[in-house]
């Protein structure tokens, strides 16, 4: 019977120490990929500052390309759905206006919360994974390489263009989502429903704070660098076979989603909490 016991103890604690080890390896692995994150966000934001005339028209040219495909674009599914949204919201609180005050529930969800990560999610879905897949492209098919050999730097003239457009577009695109969300679905309320939603556009105005403006502005910018940058760096790692094309691509859509909801619960704790 002891030795029995003796015999559990140890099984119980040889897998204590596996499940440990288990623990320890991923938070590493985990923490040395944010710190390559990081580095790699820093070598393409340093740039910005740089008073380097050198390729600033392709610069531009690219960077008004990529906020034409992210920003311009992705209207034509940015409108129907803030309008779908911003209806539906107006429809359900309109009943209890009674209790509650509209304009007030609207800033919340809309401008707050749904906005910024309806916009960024959509721009993940459309641009992210586009940037992924062309990124990696690059890589596999030694394009990359030729630019250096050339002496022309990749950070600077493939980076750089998609960081400053994304983030760009991303910015406009909250603003856009939040006026038709608001004005659009309220319009489709009243011309297409009998609710009486009373001073509406008049409880916006009034429970729109500079805070909820402040918020979608450093979401907006957060959302942008952080999907751009996860994009760029997992397009940059995919580097030997196109099967690695996809898997690349789905951990970067995954991981930008994620980041993306993180840093939005981190900005409205630190703005309203």
């Amino acid at each position: 019977m002891l030795s029995e016991a003796v015999h559990n103890a140890c099984t119980v604690l040889s897998n204590m120490e596996h499940i440990a080890g288990y623990i320890g390896r991923q938070s590493l692995r985990s923490l040395n990929h944010v710190v390559n994150m990081c580095a790699f966000a820093y070598r393409i934001i340093r740039y910005i500052g740089l008073p380097d005339a050198n390729g600033r028209a392709l610069i531009r040219r690219v960077t008004l390309e990529q906020l034409y495909y992210t920003g311009v674009q992705v209207l034509p599914i940015v409108i129907p759905i803030a309008l779908i949204i911003g209806s539906t919201l107006i429809v359900q609180f309109a009943k209890l206006s009674n209790h509650y005050e509209l304009g007030k529930i609207i800033v919340f969800l809309v401008i707050r919360e749904l906005g910024p990560i309806i916009t960024a999610l959509l721009i993940i879905l459309r641009s992210a994974t586009a940037v992924t897949i062309e990124i990696s492209y690059m890589n596999v098919l030694n394009e990359i390489k030729a630019l250096e050999m050339m002496g022309i730097n990749p950070v600077r003239i493939v980076c750089l263009p998609r960081l400053l457009g994304i983030t760009t577009a991303i910015l406009l695109l909250i603003f856009v989502y939040d006026l038709v969300s608001i004005i659009g679905g309220y319009g489709v309320v009243w011309a297409f429903t009998n609710l009486s939603a009373g001073n509406f556009l008049a409880q916006i105005a009034h429970a729109v704070s500079l805070a909820d403006i402040m918020v979608g502005i450093v979401k907006g910018v957060c959302f942008g660098v952080t999907i751009t940058i996860t994009c760029l760096y997992h397009g940059f790692r995919t580097k030997r076979r196109f099967t690695d094309i996809p898997i690349g691509t789905s951990h970067a859509s995954v991981e930008c989603f994620f980041n993306c909801l993180v840093i939005n619960i981190l900005i409205s704790f630190s703005f309203y909490l």
